[in-house]
C-alpha cells in the first residue's frame, strides 16, 4: 500500500504558527530591553523619587529650583542647536557631491566621511584638544576650552549622519522635475529652493532630529573639552551622581532629558515615515551626473560651490583634528619619533595605569566582540518585526509603538544606563557586578538601535507583493523569511556589524562605571591618562587614541566594502 502523506496544515494551523513566531521574534528583543534597560533606568530613577518607602516629587521643585539646572538645561539646547544647524548646513553641500554627482574615488570619501561619526568620542575629544591647546596649530585662536570648540567637535561626529541620511534619499530622486523648473526659466539656485529642497524635508528633518539627538545627549566630547563650565545635561548627570552622590538631582535631569529626547525621537520617527513614502513615490533611480567645476552658460558655477564647501569642510573639520593627532602622537619630549607608541606597554609615569594599554586593548576587543554578538541578534529580530507592514491599524500602531521603544536607548544617558546596572544587576536572580558579560550587555543596549537603523531601511524597502507571492505560492513563514527577507539582511549586516563593533569598541559612559580597575577598556585608559599629570602620561594619551582611530576606521573601511551594495540607511 502507498504510505500516507501526512495532513498539510491549514490556512488556519499556519495563521496561528505566524503569530507564534511573530510573537517570539518581538518578545526575545522586549525582554531583553526591559531587563536590561528598562529596569535599570527606571530603578534609578525611582532612587531620586522614593523617601522611607513613600513617593516624594519635592525633589523637581528643589532641582528646578536651582540656578544651577537652568543654566546646564539651556547650555545643553544652545549646544544641540548649534550643532543641529551646522552640521546640516555643512552636510547638504556633500551629500549633493557624494550622490548626485559622479567621479573617481567617491565611494573611498563615503566611506572616509563615516569615519568620524563612529569614532569613540574620547578620540574625537582629545584630537581637538590636542589641536586648540596653547602649544597646538589653531592655539592662537584661544578657543581651548570654549563653546566653539564643543560645537566644532559636535559638528564633527554628526556631518555623516546628514550627508548619508540626505544623500540616500537625493540619490533617488527624479531629476526631471527640477529639468523641467530648469527648461521654464529657472535658475540653477531656484530650482533648487522650489522644487528639489521641498522634496529632500523628510530626509533633511530626520537628519536634523538624529543630530540633534545625538548632541543633547553628547558625553565623552563635552566631559574633556568644557569640563564643568560647559556642562550638559548628561555631564550633569555623571556629576551629581560620581561626585555629590544626589540621586535626586539625576533622576529630575534623567526624566527632564528624557522629555527631550521624547520630542527628537518622535519627530525623527514622522520625517522617516515621510522620507520613506517619497522613496517609494519617486521610484526611480536618479543618475548621477560627471562632477562639473568649471563655470558653463547652462549652469552657472556648476558644481563648483558645493565642491568647494565639502574639499574645505573635509580638509579643516574632518581631516585636520585627526591629522594633527597623529602628529602630536609622534612629539615626545626628547624630540620626534615612536616612544609614546613604546610607551603603550608600560603603566605609564608614576603607574597612572593598573594594566598597559595593550591589555586594556585586548580587553576593548574581546568585549566588542560580545557586545557586537548581542547587539546584532537582538537588533536583527527588531528590524524584522518593526519592517512588516499590517493591514491593520491596530497593528501598524504596534509596530510603530516597538520601533519607538527600542530607539530609546538613543537617548537615555549611558551614565544613567551604567549606574543602573550598579544599583540593580547587584543580586539573585542576577547578580553580574563580578561578571565579565554586564560591560558587553551595556555597550549592546547602546549599539542596538544603531544596528536596527541600519538594518530596517533595506528591510523596508522589499517590496511587499513579493512576501504575498511567496506565501500564495505556499512558502511557509519560516521559508519566507529565508528567500525573501534573508538575502536581504545578511547583505545589511555586514555594515551593521560594522557599527555595533565600532560604537562597542569607543563606549566610554556607560563602561565608565562598570569597569573594573584590574580590566579597564581602552578609552577608560585614555581618560585616565589624561588625568594624569606629566608629558609622558600625554604623550601616552595621544599615542592610545591614535590605536583606537585606527582600529575604528579599519573596521568601518572594511565593513563599507563588505556592504555589497546595500543603500545608504538612514545611521
Amino acid at each position: 500500500p502507498r504510505p500516507r502523506r501526512p495532513l498539510a496544515r491549514g490556512p488556519r494551523g499556519r495563521g496561528v504558527g505566524r503569530v507564534l513566531g511573530w510573537g517570539v521574534a518581538a518578545a526575545v528583543p522586549l525582554l531583553f530591553l526591559g531587563v536590561f534597560f528598562a529596569w535599570p533606568t527606571a530603578s534609578l530613577v525611582a532612587r531620586g523619587f522614593v523617601t522611607d518607602g513613600a513617593l516624594d516629587l519635592s525633589g523637581f521643585g528643589e532641582v528646578l529650583g536651582r540656578p544651577r539646572t537652568w543654566r546646564i538645561v539651556g547650555l545643553t539646547l544652545l549646544q544641540a542647536t548649534l550643532g543641529t544647524v551646522l552640521s546640516v548646513l555643512l552636510g547638504l553641500p556633500a551629500a549633493y557631491v557624494l550622490y548626485r554627482c559622479t567621479f573617481r574615488g567617491r565611494t573611498v570619501l563615503r566611506a572616509l566621511v563615516t569615519v568620524p561619526f563612529v569614532l569613540p568620542t574620547v578620540v574625537v575629544g582629545v584630537a581637538f584638544r590636542a589641536l586648540l591647546a596653547p602649544s597646538g596649530p589653531l592655539g592662537f585662536l584661544g578657543l581651548d576650552g570654549s563653546l566653539a570648540a564643543i560645537v566644532a567637535a559636535l559638528v564633527f561626529f554628526n556631518y555623516a549622519v546628514v550627508v548619508r541620511t540626505v544623500g540616500g534619499l537625493w540619490e533617488r530622486l527624479d531629476p526631471r522635475a527640477e529639468e523641467a523648473a530648469r527648461a521654464l526659466g529657472a535658475s540653477p539656485w531656484q530650482a533648487f529652493t522650489r522644487v528639489t529642497l521641498p522634496m529632500l524635508a523628510p530626509a533633511i528633518t530626520s537628519a536634523a532630529s538624529v543630530v540633534f539627538l545625538f548632541c543633547a545627549t553628547a558625553f565623552g566630547v563635552v566631559l574633556i573639552l568644557g569640563g564643568t563650565r560647559y556642562g550638559t545635561i548628561e555631564t550633569e548627570i555623571w556629576t551629581q551622581t560620581t561626585q555629590f552622590l544626589d540621586l535626586r538631582a539625576a533622576a529630575v535631569l534623567s526624566v527632564a532629558q528624557l522629555a527631550v529626547v521624547t520630542v527628537a525621537l518622535g519627530t525623527a520617527a514622522r520625517a522617516r515615515s515621510r522620507r520613506e513614502r517619497a522613496l517609494r513615490l519617486a521610484g526611480h533611480q536618479g543618475r548621477p551626473h560627471p562632477l562639473r567645476l568649471r563655470p558653463t552658460p547652462a549652469t552657472g558655477l556648476g558644481d563648483l560651490v558645493p565642491a568647494a564647501v565639502t574639499a574645505v569642510v573635509g580638509l579643516v573639520l574632518l581631516a585636520l583634528p585627526i591629522g594633527h593627532l597623529l602628529l602630536a602622537s609622534l612629539r615626545t619630549p626628547s624630540g620626534w619619533g615612536l616612544g609614546n607608541y613604546v610607551a603603550l606597554g608600560t603603566t605609564g609615569g608614576r603607574n597612572a595605569l593598573s594594566v598597559t594599554v595593550w591589555e586594556a586593548l585586548a580587553t576593548s576587543l574581546r568585549t566588542a566582540v560580545d557586545a557586537t554578538v548581542i547587539a546584532v541578534v537582538v537588533g536583527s529580530l527588531v528590524a524584522l518585526v518593526v519592517s512588516r507592514r499590517p493591514r491593520s491599524g491596530a497593528a501598524r500602531r504596534a509596530v510603530g509603538v516597538l520601533d519607538a521603544l527600542f530607539m530609546l536607548p538613543l537617548g537615555v544617558s549611558a551614565v544613567t544606563v551604567g549606574f543602573g546596572f550598579l544599583v540593580t544587576l547587584n543580586r539573585p536572580p542576577l547578580d553580574l557586578r563580578s561578571s565579565l558579560v554586564l560591560i558587553p550587555i551595556a555597550q549592546a543596549v547602546v549599539a542596538i538601535p544603531l544596528v536596527v537603523r541600519t538594518v530596517l531601511p533595506v528591510l523596508r524597502a522589499i517590496d511587499p507583493r513579493l512576501r504575498e507571492a511567496a506565501s500564495v505560492l505556499g512558502a511557509s513563514g519560516a521559508r519566507v523569511l529565508a528567500h525573501v527577507d534573508g538575502p536581504y539582511l545578511l547583505r545589511s549586516l555586514g555594515l551593521a556589524v560594522g557599527f555595533a563593533f565600532a560604537v562597542s569598541l569607543g563606549e566610554f559612559g556607560a563602561t565608565a562605571f562598570l569597569a573594573r580597575p584590574d580590566r579597564p577598556t581602552l578609552p577608560v585608559v585614555v581618560v585616565r591618562l589624561l588625568g594624569r599629570p606629566g608629558a609622558e602620561n600625554y604623550g601616552m594619551a595621544l599615542a592610545a587614541a591614535v590605536v583606537l582611530a585606527l582600529l575604528t576606521a579599519t573596521i568601518m573601511g572594511v565593513t563599507e566594502r563588505l556592504r555589497s551594495g546595500v543603500g545608504a540607511g538612514e545611521l
